[in-house]
C-alpha cells in the first residue's frame, strides 16, 4: 500500500458531511460498498496514479490489464473524489432501489471494466483517424466514466423531467450529452473520451444487448427475477412490495367472508333466506315483523345478511 500524504483534504471532509447528512441507513448496501471502496483506495492507493491510470500505451501495447481493474476506483485529488462520490450517492440510491442490489452490483462490476475497454478503443481509433499518437498516451483515472453510464440508466428508468446543467434546464434525455460538452469546456483537464465511453456503455445497456446479458446472468445465479424494487426506510430495513400477492390475499379474505358472491348475489340470497326464516319460525308478538315478506326494509335485509356472514 502507498498511503497518501497527510494533509487537509477539504473535499474528503465535505464528502463525509454529505454522507452523514444523507444517513448511512438510507444508503443501499452496494452503493455504500462502492463509496467505501473509492474512499479507502483514495486514502490507501494500491499504486501511485501513474501506475493505475489506463491508456492505449500501457493497457493495450504493454498488456497491463490490471489498470482496467484499478483505474476506476482511484482519483486524482480529494475534489475529484468528492464530486464523483456525491454523484454516486444520488444515482446509486435511485438505481439500486429500482433494480435491486444484486443486479446493481453486477452493473457496477461490469461497467467499471467495460468503460475502460471502450475508452482504450476510442483513444486508439482517434489516434489512427487523427494521425496523432498523443491519444495513445492519454491516461485516465476516476469513477466518472461509470457515473456517466449510470446517468444514462437513470434517465432510462426515470424518463421525463429536466435537469439543471450549469444553470440551464435541459431535458433528461439530452442531459448527459450536454453535460459531456459542458464539463469538457469548463474543465479542459477532464477526460472527454472517458466520459464519452461511459455514455456509450450506458447505451449498450439501455439500447443494446448488455441489459439482456446481465439480467439473464443474475436470474441464473439467484434463481429468481433479476429486477426487484427495493425501498429502504430510516432503520435500514429493506421492503420488497409484492403487489400480486397482496391482491391475491385481499381477494382471498374477501371471498372468505362473502362466499365469493357479488353484491347483488349476496342481497338476493339474504332475501331468500329471510323469507324462509319467516315461513319456518314462530315469533313472539314483540319480535314479530308485521310487514309482508316481500316488503322487508333495507335495514332488515342488511342486518340479516350480516348475521349470515
Amino acid at each position: 500500500m502507498h498511503r497518501r500524504q497527510r494533509g487537509v483534504n477539504t473535499g474528503l471532509l465535505l464528502l463525509f458531511a454529505q454522507i452523514y447528512q444523507f444517513g448511512l441507513n438510507n444508503i443501499p448496501p452496494v452503493t455504500l460498498a462502492a463509496l467505501g471502496l473509492n474512499i479507502f483506495l483514495f486514502l490507501n492507493p494500491a499504486k501511485p496514479l501513474l501506475y493505475v491510470c489506463i491508456s492505449v500505451h500501457e493497457g493495450y501495447y504493454h498488456r497491463d490489464w490490471q489498470r482496467l481493474l484499478l483505474s476506476p476506483f482511484h482519483h486524482a485529488d480529494d475534489w475529484h473524489l468528492y464530486f464523483n462520490m456525491v454523484s454516486l450517492l444520488w444515482k446509486g440510491q435511485k438505481l439500486e432501489n429500482r433494480l435491486g442490489s444484486v443486479l446493481f452490483a453486477a452493473i457496477i462490476a461490469v461497467f467499471s471494466q467495460l468503460v475502460g475497454v471502450v475508452y482504450v478503443i476510442l483513444e486508439l481509433v482517434l489516434a489512427e483517424f487523427m494521425d496523432d499518437p498523443s491519444y495513445k498516451m492519454q491516461c485516465a483515472v476516476g469513477f466518472s466514466g461509470v457515473l456517466f453510464a449510470l446517468k444514462v440508466l437513470n434517465n432510462h428508468y426515470h424518463p421525463g423531467g429536466s435537469s439543471n446543467v450549469f444553470g440551464f434546464q435541459v431535458a433528461n434525455r439530452y442531459a448527459c450529452w450536454v453535460e459531456l460538452v459542458a464539463i469538457h469546456l469548463l474543465s479542459p483537464g477532464t477526460s472527454f473520451v472517458g466520459h464519452l465511453a461511459g455514455i456509450l456503455v450506458g447505451l449498450l445497456y439501455t439500447q443494446g444487448p448488455l441489459k439482456l446479458i446481465l439480467t439473464t446472468a443474475v436470474s441464473f445465479i439467484t434463481g429468481g427475477p433479476a429486477t426487484r424494487q427495493t425501498s429502504y426506510n430510516n432503520s435500514g430495513y429493506a421492503r420488497y412490495p409484492d403487489y400480486q400477492q397482496q391482491q391475491y390475499d385481499t381477494r382471498g379474505s374477501y371471498d372468505m367472508y362473502t362466499g365469493g358472491l357479488s353484491e347483488d348475489e349476496q342481497l338476493n340470497r339474504a332475501i331468500r333466506e329471510s323469507l324462509n326464516e319467516r315461513a319456518g319460525q314462530r315469533r313472539t308478538h314483540q319480535d314479530m315483523d308485521w310487514s309482508s315478506p316481500g316488503q322487508l326494509s333495507l335495514e332488515e335485509i342488511r342486518r340479516r345478511r350480516l348475521n349470515r356472514f
